[in-house]
């Protein structure tokens, strides 16, 4: 499973301790077994925003990430302080921009 970039990518930082991210048997996981560190992390919803109502595959759930052959932990959520501003047509690259003031949760 390839998700330990999301941690990697900002582990140098004091407020980010990486056992948080695995499992109890000490992996990562974005699936249903995923640590909720994982699960409700930025890198997490920033990846996954939206892709909870996609359908990826024929008789697979919405939210199936093929690249890691599972159905995502955490389909439904919002985010509050970024908006969606560009996301290609295969959510290779997506772009986002800091809310206004007043569109903040």
């Amino acid at each position: 499973n390839s998700c330990g970039w999301f941690v990697s990518a900002v582990v140098s930082t004091p407020e980010i301790v990486e056992n948080d991210y695995y499992t109890k048997s000490g992996e990562y996981k974005i699936d249903k077994d995923g640590s909720s560190t994982m699960l409700n992390s930025l890198m997490y919803k920033l990846s996954y925003y939206r892709y909870g109502q996609v359908m990826t595959e024929y008789g697979k759930p919405s939210g199936f990430d093929r690249v890691r052959n599972c159905e995502i932990g955490n389909k439904d959520f919002e985010l509050e302080y970024l908006d969606e501003a560009y996301t290609t047509e295969h959510w290779i690259v997506r772009i986002y921009k800091v809310k206004d003031d007043e569109n903040r949760g």
